[in-house]
């Protein structure tokens, strides 16, 4: 099961033609993707206009949706966020602390576009997709 972020998703909508893009294009239909209500929410509210807003929302309820958050969620993500902020490194956005903790705890694998995951990759286990 691949899990999107919102980084993806976002650059899909934005017709960007990075392998992260690529590789949504070629698992779409062919593999179980999902997503969760944080990145919903992240993706949703950067459309400006109601069309496009109206559009993406119906495109992404097609996407089986979890809610990440919950109190073992909240509860492991600050320890995993006080973990690594112990080695150096400091994540900008609890969103992505959130994120990563959910794959981890569910073993589902992130397919991003954000430099803010790779900690979890190298300290806690995070499954990601790699550029091949």
């Amino acid at each position: 099961m691949i899990f999107l972020d919102s980084t993806v998703l976002i650059d899909y909508f934005n017709g960007k033609n990075n392998w992260q893009v690529k590789v949504l294009d070629s698992i779409l239909g062919k593999q179980l993707v999902v997503i969760g209500d944080y990145v919903l929410a992240e993706v949703l509210q950067g459309f400006r206009s109601d069309k496009d807003f109206q559009k993406a929302k119906s495109v992404l309820s097609e996407f089986p949706c979890y809610q990440i958050g919950g109190k073992e969620i909240a509860i492991q993500s600050a320890k995993n966020y006080r973990f690594l902020r112990k080695k150096g490194i400091t994540v900008r956005k609890t969103i992505d602390v959130m994120i990563a903790t959910f794959c981890i705890q569910n073993n589902l694998t992130l397919l991003h576009n954000d430099k803010d995951f790779e900690p979890f990759v190298k300290y806690l286990k995070l499954d990601v997709f790699r550029k091949e």
